[in-house]
C-alpha cells in the first residue's frame, strides 16, 4: 500500500483530523491555571486585609474630619449665641442703670419728686411721665435725664400741675 493512497481515503483523512484535534485540545488543557498554593493564598489574604485596613483608615479619617468640622461649627454657634445673650443682658443692665441714674438726679432736685415721676428706659430712650410743679421744673427734669450717660433721647411727658 502506498501512503499516498491512504490519505486519499476519506476515513483516514477524518481520523487524521480527529487525531490532530485531540492533540490540540490536549495542549490547550495544559494551559489551565494551577490552583494557588498555600503561600499564594496567604499572600492574597494579607493583601486583602491590608486593603481593608487602608479603606477603614480613610473612612475613619473622613469621619474624624467631619466630626471636627461639626464641633467647630457648634462652638462658633455657641460663641455667637453667648455674645448675643451678653449684649442683650448688657442692654438691659444699661437701661436699668440709666433709669436709676435719672431717678437719682431727679431726687436731688428740690422741686422734683422722684417718687411721683415715672422714668422708663428702653434702648437708651428715656420717657418721663407724671406731674411737674412748673414748666421750669419740667424742662429741668428733661435736662437731668439728657445729662445721664447712655441716654439717646428723652420723651418728656411730664404734665405741669398747679400745687
Amino acid at each position: 500500500m502506498n501512503s499516498k493512497n491512504l490519505m486519499d481515503r476519506p476515513a483516514h483523512r477524518i481520523a487524521s483530523i480527529l487525531a490532530v484535534s485531540a492533540l490540540a485540545l490536549g495542549l490547550a488543557a495544559c494551559g489551565k491555571t494551577e490552583e494557588p498554593t498555600v503561600g499564594q493564598r496567604l499572600d492574597s489574604a494579607v493583601e486583602k486585609t491590608e486593603q481593608a485596613a487602608a479603606d477603614a483608615r480613610v473612612k475613619a479619617e473622613s469621619a474624624m474630619q467631619s466630626a471636627e468640622t461639626k464641633m467647630e461649627q457648634g462652638a462658633a454657634n455657641a460663641e455667637a449665641t453667648a455674645k448675643d445673650a451678653a449684649n442683650t443682658a448688657k442692654g438691659a443692665i444699661d437701661d436699668a442703670t440709666i433709669t436709676a441714674q435719672v431717678n437719682a438726679g431727679l431726687a436731688k432736685d428740690p422741686d422734683l419728686s422722684a417718687l411721683k415721676i415715672n422714668v422708663d428706659t428702653v434702648n437708651g430712650k428715656v420717657t418721663l411721665n407724671g406731674p411737674a410743679p412748673s414748666t421750669v421744673a419740667r424742662d429741668r427734669a428733661e435736662t437731668i435725664a439728657k445729662s445721664v450717660t447712655g441716654v439717646t433721647s428723652v420723651n418728656n411727658q411730664l404734665v405741669v400741675t398747679a400745687s
